[in-house]
């Protein structure tokens, strides 16, 4: 079973949106809204591309609208799930 974890997503948002921000910051601030950490919508849009490349699998159109990276993880790790 596939999930995508905090350090994933601060890798993917530091490859595909060019924003450094730490797992553990990332997991402290994880209600925090992606335009408070730097993430903007084509940020976002280039983290969901990238996960449809790694994983095969579509993300929902919802993933590129998460405003915030917990609702984004959860959101793609339900997707994830249900395709596995």
């Amino acid at each position: 079973m596939t999930q995508i974890t905090v350090e994933e997503l601060a890798g993917l948002m530091q490859k595909s949106a060019g924003i450094t921000v730490s797992p553990e910051t990332l997991e402290a601030q994880s209600g925090t809204g992606f335009d408070a950490l730097g993430v903007d919508s084509l940020g976002l849009l280039g983290i969901v591309g990238e996960l449809e490349n790694r994983h095969g699998t579509p993300m929902p159109p919802d993933a590129e609208r998460c405003k915030t990276p917990r609702q984004f993880l959860d959101l793609v790790n339900t997707t994830l799930m249900a395709g596995a």
